[in-house]
């Protein structure tokens, strides 16, 4: 269910909706030991960076430290290289 809540919200957030509900998500997946729901999480945020690039980096770097490397991964996958090794850094 927990990798169901993001997974769920991508069609919507391809198509620049529900943005506000993707950070929440993200927010209390944040910090989620299971693979798969860090995959989930980290997936959603990948196809919300499409529309809301700044936004979604705005949360990685903020989280950054926080979040499973594999959502991470996932999640700055379709970002330009310079902003993927910003991500990528440590703090």
């Amino acid at each position: 269910m927990r990798r169901g809540a993001a997974v769920s919200l991508i069609p919507a957030v391809r198509k620049g909706l529900l943005f506000d509900q993707t950070l929440k998500v993200a927010d209390l997946l944040l910090t989620d030991t299971d693979d798969m729901v860090q995959k989930g999480y980290g997936w959603m945020l990948k196809d919300a960076s499409i529309i809301f690039r700044d936004e979604v980096m705005d949360f990685v770097l903020k989280n950054k430290n926080n979040m499973p490397r594999t959502a991470l991964r996932y999640a700055i996958e379709r970002m330009p290289d310079n902003l993927r090794k910003k991500a990528m850094a440590p703090k």
